[in-house]
């Protein structure tokens, strides 16, 4: 059995994702209240794999976790994009008609927002967690309250569903990483080619400097897909980058690893792993 840690509680996306990517496995999900807390766990216990989201289609990245992520000792083992669908749910005898109140995550909240609009007078109301907005109006017996959540927590907290669907993009993918170290990190990549890593390096503040990089790579054959620039906190102007490349060659990508070393300094591979290219369908 694998025991996975996510940030969010039973029925949250993160849960989702991971049984997923561990379909056909057996699966121990142990919530954590932050994603911090994720990583707090994975410290107290190298057999715990780490479930992490790292960016969204519709939001954009998740800024603070790429720091969380450079400063642990966890490694990218994996990655999965889910599509993410929001229901509105709520008691079992509610009519959406009777809704005064909706909670949810932030970002849930802000991705519903063309059908909130459709609810005159609703007040609305930010929650840590889409799932466990379900579980505290089951808990609290909350009638007239509706939460936006995932199918799967709705059946968990014996929630109806009002409406399915209501994310205002269709498109709207989250990115999660799988997080592991050791023996776990073998562990999850046994079966996996490597075709995909992640990297965060800081650059001198010279002009072209990050251009000269990015010429290196083209010339290596190797395939930046994603670019983070996060300010380094003390050092006014000065940017740390977290970049995600894709290649064909192993043995290229490292020579194009030691072709930029120069021109770079503390680098810090996040990961090496397979890229995920199903998920971005309809």
């Amino acid at each position: 059995m694998k025991r996975i840690a996510i940030q969010g509680g039973a029925g949250s996306f993160h849960e989702i994702a991971a049984r997923e990517y561990f379909r056909d496995e057996e699966l121990e999900i142990v919530p954590c209240s932050t994603f911090r807390d994720v990583f707090a766990e994975t410290r107290k216990d190298p057999d715990l794999i780490g479930m992490m989201a790292i960016e969204n289609t519709i939001a954009g990245s998740l800024l603070p976790n790429h720091d969380l992520l450079k400063i642990s000792d966890m490694q990218i083992a994996g990655e999965h994009k889910l599509r993410v669908s929001h229901s509105l749910v709520a008691l079992p005898g509610n009519a959406i008609e009777e809704i005064k109140e909706v909670m949810s995550h932030p970002i849930a909240l802000m991705q519903c927002e063309a059908f909130l609009d459709t609810l005159p007078g609703v007040k609305i109301v930010e929650h840590e967690d889409t799932a466990l907005a379900a579980k505290d109006i089951r808990d609290k017996k909350m009638i007239s309250t509706a939460a936006i959540c995932s199918t799967l927590a709705a059946e968990k907290y014996g929630m109806d569903i009002l409406a399915s669907e209501i994310e205002t993009n269709k498109r709207n993918f989250t990115r999660f990483l799988i997080l592991a170290q050791g023996k776990m990190l073998r562990e999850v990549q046994k079966e996996n080619h490597i075709n995909k890593s992640s990297l965060v390096f800081v650059l001198p503040h010279n002009e072209g400097s990050l251009s000269q990089v990015l010429s290196v790579l083209s010339f290596y054959n190797i395939n930046l897909t994603r670019i983070q620039s996060l300010p380094i906190i003390g050092r006014e102007w000065e940017y740390q980058f977290y970049i995600d490349l894709t290649f064909t060659d192993y043995n290229r990508y490292r020579q194009s690893i030691d072709a930029i070393m120069p021109l770079i300094s503390q680098l810090k591979v996040l990961g090496e792993y397979r890229e995920e290219k199903h998920g971005f369908s309809e």
